[in-house]
C-alpha cells in the first residue's frame, strides 16, 4: 500500500468519525426531549388526568430534613391547576425485603393519598414484585387515607393489629411501603404550609 492509499484511508477515516460525532450531536437534544417526556409520563401517572396544567417536574419543593422515621425522601414536586396546588408528588426510598423500593406518594391539598406508584424495586418476583403490576388493587387500597382519616395505629398490617391487608406473602414488602406512605403523610403535614405559601423551590 503506497502512501496516497494511507492518506485516503485516513481522511476517510476521519471524516466517518467526524459524520459520526455530529450525528450523535444533532440527535442528542431530541433523545433527552424523549427521555424527559417518557419520565414525565412515568411519574405523573399518579396525577389523575386533567388535574394539573403545569409542569410538576420542573416544580421541585424544598424538603428540609429528607430523612424520616423509616424512609428517606428523594425530591418533591408541586402539581397546581390554574396557578392553585392540587397535588404534591414525594419521592420516597425505602428499605424492602431484597433491597431498597422507590415509590411516588401524590398527596392532595387536604392530606389525602391521591395514588402512589412504585418506580424501582429488587423484590421477589411472584411476591413483592407485584408492586409495580399496572393497577395493583393493593397500592390503590391507600387512595383516600390521611393521618387526618386513619389512626396512628392503623398504619400497620391487620396481622400486627392494623388496617391493611397484605401482599401474600411479602409481608416484609408490604410493611416497607406502609411505612414510606404513613412517613409522607406526616411530612406533607408538617411542610405544607410552607409549601403552599412559598411555593416552588428555585433551582
Amino acid at each position: 500500500m503506497n502512501a496516497r492509499s494511507v492518506v485516503l484511508i485516513a481522511v476517510l477515516a476521519l471524516l466517518g468519525v467526524g459524520a459520526s460525532v455530529t450525528w450523535q450531536q444533532l440527535l442528542a437534544p431530541g433523545i433527552s426531549a424523549a427521555e424527559e417526556q417518557l419520565k414525565a409520563r412515568t411519574w405523573l401517572s399518579v396525577l389523575p388526568a386533567g388535574s394539573y396544567d403545569n409542569e410538576p417536574l420542573r416544580q421541585p419543593l424544598a424538603l428540609p430534613e429528607p430523612e424520616l422515621a423509616h424512609s428517606s425522601l428523594l425530591g418533591g414536586y408541586l402539581a397546581t391547576l390554574a396557578g392553585k396546588p392540587t397535588a404534591v408528588v414525594l419521592h420516597s426510598r425505602v428499605q424492602g425485603y431484597a433491597g431498597p423500593i422507590q415509590l411516588l406518594i401524590a398527596i392532595a391539598p387536604d392530606g389525602r393519598v391521591i395514588s402512589s406508584h412504585v418506580l424501582q424495586h429488587q423484590e421477589t418476583p411472584g411476591l413483592g414484585a407485584r408492586l409495580t403490576e399496572p393497577g395493583n388493587r393493593w397500592l390503590q387500597g391507600f387512595a383516600g387515607h390521611s393521618q387526618a382519616n386513619t389512626p396512628e395505629a392503623a398504619w400497620a398490617l391487620r396481622r400486627d393489629n392494623g388496617q391493611f391487608d397484605q401482599l401474600a406473602g411479602a409481608s416484609v414488602t408490604s410493611r416497607a411501603v406502609i411505612h414510606a406512605i404513613q412517613d409522607a403523610l406526616r411530612y406533607f403535614d408538617e411542610h405544607v404550609q410552607g409549601w403552599l405559601t412559598e411555593g416552588p423551590a428555585h433551582e
